[in-house]
């Protein structure tokens, strides 16, 4: 990796008056709040805070972080506004969760430096669960990483059938210490939380909901004018001796068979939309100061751990910059497609061994493309 000479090195600025919203990659903006039954409901808004980095999977770069913090802030104190719905642009991520190219290019190795970042992005989370409003996550696509953790902090999630979650952190050199590890096992127990966390498999959104993840999933898949829902996964509710089969992957030729179906069709989030427009509806039908109360006093299960964990957290994920994240960021975003991991092997072996991890090492462990 090529690193700037630290005599040009332009050092990123992590404070909230120094954000310029021009050219930024989150939308704000204020849609007219409807009744569940979709009429219009006069001088009242629900505000949508949309991510608008599809060319990266809606990861969040420093400036992004910072956006969404005011934009949040900004929500919070509009007095016309029911609800926010959090998402991102277009239909194949909500997002997967810091900038790599970012973490491999600026942060690697400068752990005081991405201290600082880690200070923004708690301020991200601790916002969403701060906001006077009630907050929806719309999945329009995957929900990874640090994108998954966002997404906990919300009050709410509606997802696209065709969504995948879970999570990257031991995979790519980190930990999801973030929210996951916070969230998460509130969310779906502390079996499989452990099983997500750390093996980094992902959830299709069927079975999300069926862990408790998700409030409702929607089918946004039309092929030949008809909705369908998503047909790589078993979406029919079966027993097979005994076992309850729905929501999972589908294999073989049922897979093959389910991608080629959705290569044939098209996404179309109509449907999601209505979905969470109803729900904002819902919301909107009561009172406004008993839902903030209400809202607050739930997201203290969150907040019990959050609040005790991420300074520490944060100090431990700025310190692991200069050894497993600095090696594992520049891997997913140097090594070639499908190869983008480093040699595990040779690193547990390296440190068997009791090797000093240097930048030889962090040579030696990356990915390597056909010669």
């Amino acid at each position: 990796m090529n690193e700037p000479d630290a005599m040009t090195l332009t050092l990123s600025n992590h404070t909230l008056d120094s954000h310029d919203p021009a050219g930024e990659s989150v939308r704000w903006e204020k849609r007219p709040a409807r009744m569940p039954d979709g009429a219009i409901a006069p001088d009242l808004y629900n505000v949508w805070i949309t991510l608008d980095n599809p060319a990266q999977h809606n990861s969040y770069t420093t400036e992004m972080v910072k956006a969404v913090i005011l934009g949040f802030r900004r929500a919070s104190c509009e007095r016309d506004v029911v609800a926010v719905v959090f998402t991102g642009a277009g239909s194949r991520s909500f997002c997967t969760g810091g900038n790599t190219k970012e973490y491999a290019e600026y942060y690697a190795g400068r752990p005081e430096e991405y201290r600082q970042y880690m200070r923004l992005f708690n301020d991200m989370v601790s916002a969403i669960l701060g906001c006077d409003k009630p907050v929806i996550c719309r999945v329009n696509g995957m929900r990874i990483a640090g994108g998954q953790e966002i997404g906990m902090a919300c009050d709410f999630s509606v997802s696209s059938d065709l969504a995948v979650f879970g999570q990257a952190g031991p995979k790519h050199g980190s930990a999801p210490d973030g929210g996951s590890t916070d969230f998460l096992p509130a969310f779906v127990g502390v079996e499989r939380a452990m099983q997500s966390c750390t093996l980094c498999e992902t959830w299709t959104a069927y079975e999300a909901q069926r862990y408790g993840l998700l409030t409702e999933v929607v089918p946004v898949l039309q092929v030949d004018g008809e909705v369908v829902a998503n047909p790589t996964v078993v979406t029919d509710r079966w027993l097979d001796g005994g076992r309850i089969v729905y929501g999972t992957p589908r294999t073989g030729d049922a897979l093959r068979a389910g991608r080629e179906l959705i290569r044939s069709g098209e996404v179309d989030l109509a449907p999601l939309d209505a979905v969470v427009e109803r729900l904002c509806g819902q919301l909107l039908l009561t009172m406004p100061g008993c839902l903030t109360k209400t809202v607050e006093s739930v997201r203290k299960h969150k907040l019990e751990h959050w609040d005790r964990n991420r300074e520490s957290n944060r100090a431990w994920l700025a310190l692991n910059m200069t050894t497993e994240a600095k090696a594992g960021f520049r891997a997913f975003n140097e090594g070639p497609r499908g190869n983008r991991e480093v040699d595990f092997v040779a690193l547990r072996r390296a440190v068997a061994e009791g090797r000093t991890f240097d930048d030889r090492l962090t040579d030696e462990i990356q990915p390597r493309g056909e010669e």
